[in-house]
């Protein structure tokens, strides 16, 4: 499976307010696995930065004026891109702009060239509801070395998401961990086999108080994910009627 793990900086933070892209990165992976490949270029916005951009990525507009226009480099980006899953975060912030470019130069838009798309924001939000979520986060969350990222930069940032990417997804697409093992014992069972009758195991119930913290940490985790909490929801669930 071909995965392109891609990047986008900006003159600001709306196309519809004709903002326009400045750089974009796209990394390939090939089985999960960086072949080293990878498409990187900046572009001439034919515009004004706004302030709070550059203070993000440190870029102006006399940086850019010698660098190609989008509509010079828009083949090789459709060539590159054309038919893989792309991998972005906060997918619709880097789409909408793509989408406005593609747009101005009558080329396909961004549904009709990926396969599929991958927002790993999506994805972090529903593995870790209210928590942040954002790239430099999840690199902390994950042991991602993010030290030298002191500006964004499209290829830095597309490079430092494959690898919280691929530790999102680990094990999602391996069944091995359900494999038996040569001796015929499931992994994490050791002993198990030939080593006689099972001990019974001890159930300790909680107590008042525990209960009563466990509840209200659900209560603080559904509000803080906006109704969003799996426990309570499937307790609601199962309170309704049949």
């Amino acid at each position: 499976m071909r995965q392109l793990v891609i990047d986008t900086e900006t003159t600001g933070l709306d196309p519809k307010q004709d903002h326009r892209i400045i750089e974009i990165a796209a990394l390939e992976l090939v089985d999960r696995r960086p072949t080293g490949r990878h498409l990187h270029v900046k572009v001439n916005p034919e515009r004004e930065i706004d302030a709070g951009a550059t203070e993000v990525h440190g870029m102006t507009w006399d940086d850019l004026r010698d660098r190609p226009l989008f509509r010079d480099v828009a083949g090789e980006f459709i060539e590159f891109t054309r038919g893989a899953c792309w991998v972005i975060h906060n997918a619709p912030f880097d789409l909408g702009f793509l989408d406005a470019e593609l747009a101005r130069i009558d080329a396909p838009r961004c549904g009709e060239l990926a396969g599929d798309i991958v927002d790993t924001l999506a994805m972090a939000r529903e593995a870790y509801p209210g928590k942040r979520n954002s790239l430099d986060a999840l690199c902390e969350r994950f042991g991602v070395d993010n030290a030298h990222r002191t500006l964004h930069g499209a290829l830095l940032d597309a490079q430092l998401l494959a690898e919280v990417y691929l530790a999102l997804t680990r094990g999602q697409d391996s069944l091995a961990m359900d494999l038996p093992s040569k001796s015929g014992a499931a992994p994490g069972a050791i002993g198990r086999a030939g080593a006689g009758p099972r001990l019974p195991v001890a159930v300790l119930a909680p107590t008042d108080d525990e209960l009563a913290a466990h509840r209200a940490y659900l209560a603080s985790l559904d509000a803080a994910s906006h109704g969003n909490c799996v426990w309570l929801a499937l307790e609601r669930e199962a309170a309704e009627p049949s």
